[in-house]
């Protein structure tokens, strides 16, 4: 007997239905990528090992798929690295690609290849999926797809503000209302790490920082602990943990604690012209928030950083993050490009508009007439009625055999046709055709020559 067969862990199949839905989202999210000037680019599902390994922390990089090489890779490795039996040692020698992590690397592998091709500032978007080797569970998933949006070659805090703006219309766009758009500075989070006294450590302490919505301020110190950081830092930094009030008195409070980082005022002074702008030109149904513990665990940020939360009513992680990098593109040897972009999570998305009931009814409608086969003769002049339908843009399908009518029937209600239409001996002597409206029951009688009076009513 053969073994059932399955797919990897993190992974799904999606079905018709799923895959309308899907490109809902998508479709949305592209068409405000495109009102706001972005151009799409696409990259391979994998890169060079060296392009993605060291730009994520250690985190990152743990969670990055390797590929094999092809061929008798093993043999490649001498029996001292063979062995060490350290990983660390042997997947050079065997591994020489990896599936992409995300999206804004390769990006920035592209701007500096194609750069004299390009621009600037370039903006552009990408949806593409992407694959990370994490532990499967709700609304994380091991391959993936993200929606972004970047701006390279230019400096100044309006891509920012246009980032906020673009949040806010694609999820007002999808009824997704009570959004919240979290915002902070990794300057900040410099800043305060410098005051505590645990500057050289400013990676174990985001990194940190950045879980305390999934393991609370007590994981949060702990974690701390064992990464090093002193108890007399962990104290300094407790009431943040608790920041509560409106965006202009947290950020006072913020000043006041960092008058003495240079690094940190300039952090705060950048989130105050983000907010105050907003402020005044206002948002649709989203709400911008600070949270100073936001972190975002990605060590290329230099500067703002976004994390979009789901309405309160939803369990969910974020469903959209990014922020600034300025020397992102310096890994690759083009320095001193600027560069800010936004994620959009199109899995997450997926789920809370399928928790909150908030896909449009008709939206994995994939088929809107269907015609009743009731033998060759009257088969043919369904196809002519069909085509006319097809070249109108409407979905249009004719049942491939002469099967008996409640099978046909049948076959109509599990597609959500909302109209079927028949032809049989007596509509093809009288050349009209008969249509019955699926949810009233109703049927209404049209000639064949004149299909625009159906059509109409479409």
């Amino acid at each position: 007997m053969a073994q059932k067969p399955g797919i990897p862990k993190g992974t799904r199949d999606f079905s018709p239905s799923e895959v309308a839905k899907r490109s809902y989202i998508a479709d949305c999210i592209k068409k405000h990528f495109q009102t706001y000037g972005f151009q799409p680019i696409e990259t391979p599902s994998f890169e060079n090992s060296e392009t993605l390994m060291g730009k994520y922390g250690e985190e990152g990089d743990r969670l990055i798929f390797k590929i094999l090489n092809s061929g008798d890779y093993i043999s490649k490795v001498d029996d001292v690295t063979y062995s060490s039996k350290r990983s660390s040692s042997i997947t050079p020698k065997i591994s020489e690609k990896a599936l992409r992590y995300d999206l804004t690397v390769p990006f920035a592998r592209y701007v500096v290849m194609h750069q004299n091709e390009l621009s600037f500032p370039f903006k552009r978007y990408q949806i593409q999926p992407v694959w990370r080797a994490d532990r499967p569970q709700k609304g994380r998933f091991r391959e993936f797809y993200q929606c972004d949006a970047d701006v390279v070659g230019a400096n100044g805090l309006l891509q920012e503000i246009e980032f906020v703006q673009l949040y806010d219309a694609v999820f007002t766009d999808l009824k997704l209302t009570g959004t919240t758009i979290k915002l902070n500075n990794r300057k900040i989070l410099s800043g305060l790490a410098e005051i505590i006294g645990a500057k050289h450590q400013l990676i174990d302490f985001t990194v940190a920082l950045d879980k305390l919505d999934k393991i609370g301020a007590e994981g949060v110190k702990n974690e701390m602990r064992t990464k090093g950081i002193s108890e007399r830092a962990i104290e300094k930094m407790t009431p943040l943990f608790s920041m509560e009030g409106s965006n202009t008195a947290q950020l006072n409070l913020l000043g006041q604690l960092l008058t003495e980082s240079e690094i940190g005022s300039k952090g705060v002074a950048e989130l105050k012209y983000i907010v105050e702008t907003i402020e005044n030109l206002g948002l649709q149904s989203a709400q911008l928030k600070i949270d100073v513990t936001l972190a975002r665990g990605l060590n290329y940020y230099t500067g703002a950083i976004f994390e979009v939360a789901a309405p309160e009513s939803i369990n969910m992680g974020s469903i959209g993050g990014g922020g600034r990098y300025d020397d992102l593109t310096g890994i690759f040897g083009l320095k001193d490009v600027s560069g800010v972009g936004i994620s959009f999570g199109l899995d997450r998305i997926y789920l809370v508009l399928e928790e909150l009931n908030l896909f449009p009814e008709a939206v994995d409608q994939s088929l809107d007439i269907l015609c009743v086969n009731f033998g060759a003769q009257e088969a043919l002049e369904a196809l002519k009625l069909i085509g006319t339908f097809r070249k109108a843009g409407i979905k249009a399908d004719l049942y491939p055999v002469a099967a008996k009518m409640q099978k046909q029937m049948k076959y109509a209600n599990s597609r959500n046709v909302p109209y079927v239409i028949l032809i049989g001996e007596k509509e093809l002597q009288a050349k009209t055709f008969v249509v019955k409206n699926m949810s009233k029951g109703e049927q209404q009688t049209y000639n064949l020559a004149e299909p625009e009076q159906f059509m109409s009513i479409l």
